[in-house]
């Protein structure tokens, strides 16, 4: 589910879709089967081929270049911005 990029991209390398391109709360799984959760991760998603882009370097300072993303969701800090740019 994730693939590494070392830029953002607005196109999907894998089927050409528009990417979102937004901040996601995620679960790596580690090669000995350790999850660890990740909140507000700056990555681009691909909602058509269910692929998560992240640069290697963020892997990298996470410390979970090995992991292998199982669950990734738009995080709700960029739910909050919104609604506060946006109040009804």
């Amino acid at each position: 589910m994730m693939r590494t990029m070392t830029w953002l991209r607005d196109n999907c390398p894998q089927c050409e879709r528009q990417l979102v391109n937004s901040r996601f709360d995620t679960t790596f799984r580690m090669p000995d089967g350790e999850e660890r959760l990740c909140f507000a991760i700056p990555a681009a998603l691909c909602s058509d081929c269910h692929q998560l882009y992240l640069d290697p370097d963020v892997l990298e300072v996470l410390d979970i270049p090995d992991g292998r993303c199982v669950f990734a969701i738009e995080s709700d800090v960029v739910t909050q911005e919104r609604a506060t740019q946006f109040p009804v």
